[in-house]
């Protein structure tokens, strides 16, 4: 079982932050692009070898979302029609996610088993996840699956807060 931290840091424009373990080594890079459509984030090691691409599809009438892992596509994040709150569905192989994920707080279950559990930390400086990675076999998936996550958290408020104004 493994323990890493997800800490983005706050006002970073082009979306670059690390993902760390235990010890706070550095264990994931996230980068994000800075000018390029469709916006993306890749998910490198500490080798710099790719393990996760996320993609915004660029048009598109709702926006959805592509999680590469590995170099297959394994995950798709499609928000869907509604008047009120806002609605996303996570359609990946083999995985599921069961809780609160608008609030970072929930599980990550392959197989009816549980493989990570997610929690948002409080009193942290930007925002920090704490994910618990139970199957080890799975935690590219699992760090892939939480940035695309929040990538479509932070999607969404921009949206909400360009609607406001």
């Amino acid at each position: 079982m493994n323990k890493l931290y997800v800490k983005q840091k706050v006002f970073s424009l082009g979306g670059k932050f690390t993902v760390k373990d235990q010890s706070d080594q550095d264990k994931y890079v996230i980068e994000g692009s800075l000018f390029s459509v469709p916006k993306t984030f890749t998910i490198k090691d500490t080798t710099e070898n790719v393990i996760g691409k996320i993609t915004k599809k660029a048009f598109s009438f709702l926006p959805k979302f592509f999680v590469e892992v590995d170099g297959e596509e394994m995950i798709t994040i499609q928000k869907e029609f509604s008047f009120f709150k806002s609605r996303y569905r996570i359609d990946a192989r083999e995985i599921k996610v069961q809780g609160d994920w608008w609030d970072k707080k929930f599980e990550v279950i392959s197989r009816g088993e549980v493989v990570a559990q997610v929690n948002e930390k409080w009193f942290t400086w930007g925002d920090t996840y704490e994910v618990t990675v139970i199957d080890e076999a799975l935690e590219h998936i699992i760090i892939s699956l939480v940035i695309a996550i929040d990538f479509v958290k932070q999607q969404e408020n921009t949206a909400a807060a360009n609607a406001g104004n």
